[in-house]
This record gives structure tokens, sequence and C-alpha cells, in this order.
């Protein structure tokens, strides 16, 4: 084992001697210590391939084998890295943060539990989204799902890392009603009305009785969520919408005005997001189809890709849900203030009841086409995320826009940016696509990454998500009161984890036992 990546103050032997007991309460076919078991765990999407090796794996598969492996954590002062199913790709995947921690993975664990009075849900890590959605169409439930772009992901593993969807459910997080937690002692907990015994409010009311915990466990790590209660939205009467495209990088502006006052009104419950030219495109097309020069495409490229596609340079989708009258009245509304901005195009659509309907994000269809866009590039493709919230105006968007298109065009890289819309924020995400297989490409990313990260902070704005690299990157940017935020949740941390086992380093959240691994 000279070879296995090891935790701080560990031995081979000493992690040769956890690896048997995880064996003795498990079984060998739930503990993982090969080589090519600790490959499988690697970021596919790493932007540095000698980070993050895992020492090995361990599969429980209930509630009490958790347990029994956080024991076991506790006794050898081993670091657990958990995950749901390892589909975060473009934060990090299967790999733990801090090199030698031992993958907690819970992807076998796919219990689901379904009121069908109500549209709650309770589900297990393991329970894609593919796998919910199959569950809900075989026991013909009439609800339906907000999906992400990667579907293949855990239900449960994106709400806990504030994942969005693109219907009026779209933000996962706020679903969240009841959580079943292991913490890092090892005591079992259930949140809100769980902790009432033989409660059948679970999932009806998030609160329960005193501080209420769900968002606890949200990106922290705080404890091991085994089981997550959530609300799907019914399936309404009717959906009806369009797809709207506009000409100019400026039309922006105009587009955050006018679709923000909607989105805070609710005549758009949904969460539309707007995407630039190259998210369409570049799941359609490659790149070495239109040009072999290096450097971020000049504008007689990108129009000649929009005018193959006929597309604008951004497009947004917005989509009406309920009773078919209701909806009527707001697509009137909603064509206007498009038409009162001049797009592009304008194309309709509708759906319902009883008609086949479209296969979409919209919808609530489990996708993983998106994930095409890494082949823009070609070679080996990967992708990592910026996404900044700022404010729901547009001025403030067209300029944060303006000033990271420049860097993408200073750092030679083609832009693919979005604009999703909370009720009063955007999330403003921009990926970075790669090709691995370009040494000159992938040296590039993270002295981009970290400009980035800069120009945003000055600007007062501050990332809500971001890959393991830089999770102590940004955690630093949020310095209100010389870091009182990082300073709280620290002394939770350590009171919660006395031992730190648990997951050290995620959302820049160290255990005094391990804070010499901050930046590291």
């Amino acid at each position: 084992m000279a070879d296995t990546p090891l935790p701080p103050g560990f031995t081979a032997q000493k992690l040769d001697q956890a690896r048997r007991a995880f064996e003795s309460v498990l079984g060998t076919s739930k503990v993982f210590f090969e080589e090519l078991d600790r490959t499988s765990y690697l970021d596919k999407f790493a932007v540095n391939d000698d980070a993050h090796h895992p020492a090995g794996a361990v599969a429980p598969t209930s509630v009490e084998e958790v347990q029994a492996v956080v024991k076991i954590a506790n006794q050898y002062l081993l670091p657990l890295w958990p995950i749901s199913r390892g589909k975060n790709l473009g934060y990090g995947g299967t790999a733990p943060l801090l090199a030698g921690s031992v993958v907690l993975d819970l992807s076998g664990m796919k219990k689901i539990e379904f009121d069908e009075q109500f549209g709650t849900v309770v589900v297990e890590p393991g329970v894609s989204f593919y796998d919910l959605y199959d569950y809900i169409k075989a026991h013909n439930l009439p609800f339906w799902l907000s999906t992400p772009g990667n579907s293949w992901g855990s239900v449960m593993g994106n709400a806990l890392d504030r994942g969005v969807g693109y219907t009026p459910y779209g933000e996962n997080t706020k679903s969240i009603c009841g959580l079943e937690v292991v913490l890092p002692n090892g005591d079992l907990v259930r949140t809100g009305m769980g902790a009432f015994p033989g409660a059948n409010t679970w999932q009806a009311y998030p609160f329960g009785f005193g501080p209420a915990w769900d968002q606890m466990f949200v990106q922290s790590n705080f404890g091991i969520v085994t089981k997550m209660g959530m609300w799907l939205m019914p399936e309404p009467e009717s959906l009806m919408g369009m797809d709207v495209e506009f000409d100019r990088a400026e039309d922006l502006k105009a587009m955050v005005d006018v679709i923000g006052p909607l989105r805070r009104e609710r005549v758009l419950t949904q969460s539309p997001s707007i995407g630039n030219w190259l998210r369409a495109a570049a799941v359609l097309t490659r790149r070495d189809e239109w040009t072999d020069k290096p450097g971020a495409l000049g504008e007689d490229v990108i129009s000649a890709i929009r005018k193959k596609f006929n597309i604008g340079w951004w497009g947004v989708s917005l989509r009406l849900y309920g009773r078919e009258e209701v909806n009527k009245a707001a697509y009137k509304v909603l064509e206007k203030a498009m038409n009162d901005i001049k797009p592009m195009l304008i194309k309709p659509t509708a759906w319902v009841k009883g008609q086949p309907k479209e296969y979409s994000g919209w919808t609530g269809t489990p996708m993983t086409f998106p994930m095409q866009n890494v082949n823009w590039y070609g070679g080996r493709g990967g992708h990592i995320g910026f996404s900044p919230i700022l404010p729901q105006d547009g001025t403030k968007a067209l300029e944060q826009f303006k000033r990271t298109y420049a860097r993408y065009q200073e750092w030679g890289m083609d832009y693919q940016g979005s604009f999703a819309f909370g009720e009063r924020h955007l999330i403003n995400v921009n990926a970075m696509i790669f090709d691995k297989d370009s040494p000159e490409m992938m040296a590039k990313i993270d002295p981009f990454f970290r400009t980035l990260v800069k120009d945003a902070e000055a600007q007062g704005y501050g990332e809500y998500r971001t890959h393991l690299d830089y999770m102590d990157l940004v955690a630093k940017t949020y310095s209100w009161n010389n870091g009182a935020l990082t300073r709280l949740n620290e002394t939770v941390k350590d009171a919660l984890d006395p031992n730190g086992i648990l997951a050290p380093g995620k959302s820049g959240i160290w255990p005094k036992r391990l804070k010499g691994e901050r930046g590291q």
C-alpha cells in the first residue's frame, strides 16, 4: 500500500487496520481500497490531477452500517468524505477535498417512500432523478420533478448542494422538508416534525418546534444525511410559454429588467435561465467544425455558428404552469413584455394535460444532454463553474457580464455563461469548458478562476457553490467582521465533530484538529 494516499497522521499499517475494521462490520464486498478502486473515485473533471486522491472507499447500505463506519472513523481519527452518487460534476465529483480521506459512498441506499395524497417523498442518498422519475411513471403519480442538467445525480445530493432545476419548484433546496441525519458522533437525529415520535406530518411542515435544522446540513460537514423529505410539484393542468432569442450581447440588460419584476410578482413562478449562444451550440456542434485558430472565438465565427442554428446571442425559455385559463391570461402579459424589448424571435409552446408533452427540463424530465458541452474542445473534456450571486438588476448584470467576458477573451477561452433567476437574485453561472489533453489550456484554468473570484469580490459578489479546489478561497471572501461566519461554522463543527472526522474542509469549514490543512 506504499502508493496509497494517507490521511494526516496515518501510516500504511494504521490505514490497513482501519480497512480491516470496516470489513468486519460491512463485509469485504462493501470496502474498496485497491488501486483501481481509488482511481474510480477521482474527480473526472479535475483541474489538478494530483489533488484530492482518496485512500479508499466504503459503501454502507443501511443507517446502521453508516453509524458503524462513523464509529470506526472516530476510533482511528480517519477522515470520511460522504457522497450521495458522486455525480456533482464540475464541483469535485466523487473525490474528497482532503487527500487520504475515505469516501463514504451512499449510492447503494436507494429507498423511496411516496405520499400520493400530498406529493411528498422521502428519498435515500442513492436515489437519482431517473430513479424517482421512473418510480412516478411506474405508479402513475400526477407529480413532476425539477431536474438539473445532469440527472444522473442524486435528488438528495442536488438539494443539499443548492442545485437548481427549471420548474416552479426549481430551487430544490427550498423543497427540503425533514431530514434524518447521522451526526459525526454516530447519534441519529430527525429534524422538524420527525423528532416527534409517530408524527405523520414530517413532510408537511419543515420547521417543527424550536430551531429548524434542515438548512444546517446544506453544503456543510455537520452530519451525514440518510433520508430527505421533499415536496414535488403537482402535475399542472396546462403549460404555456415561449423560447425567446435576442440578437445582441447588450440585450441582457433589458431581459433582466423585464423578467425580474415578472418573477418577483410571481407571474413567472419558474426559475428561468438566460443563456448565451455557446450554451446552446456546445451541445449541437464542436469547435473544430468552425475553426482551428487558438484563443477565444472571434465575432465572425460566433456569427456563423449563430446563423447556422438560428440562435441569439442570448436565449431564454419562459414557462407558465397551472390552470389553463390563468396561464392564458398570464401569457398575454408575458408576450407583451417580451415584444416590448424587441426579441430576435419568439417561439410559442403550449401543452394541456392529456396531450403528449415535450421531454425537457421544463416538464421535469431527467436529462443528461447538456453535459455534451464538455466535448466542445475535443479530447478528454471537462468543466468547472464560476457562479457568483448578483442582484436582479439589468445594469449590474450587464456590467458583470462585460467584465467576465473580457477575462475570457484575455485568457483565450470561449465564453459559456448564463443568468438563472431566483425570486430576488441571479446566479451567474460561467462554465469553464476545457480539454484535459491540452496542457497549455489546463495551465490557464487555476489562475483564470482565481482572477474571476477576485474580480467578483471587488464588486461585492460571492459564489454560491464551488469546486473542491476553491472552497477555502471562496469561504475566505465571506469575510465580514474579520470572518465571523467562518468562526461560527467552525464553532459548530468542533461541537458536533470533536474528532474532526467528517468531510474536513468542506465549504471551507475545518475542524480544530486539521486547521493546518486549510489552503493546502
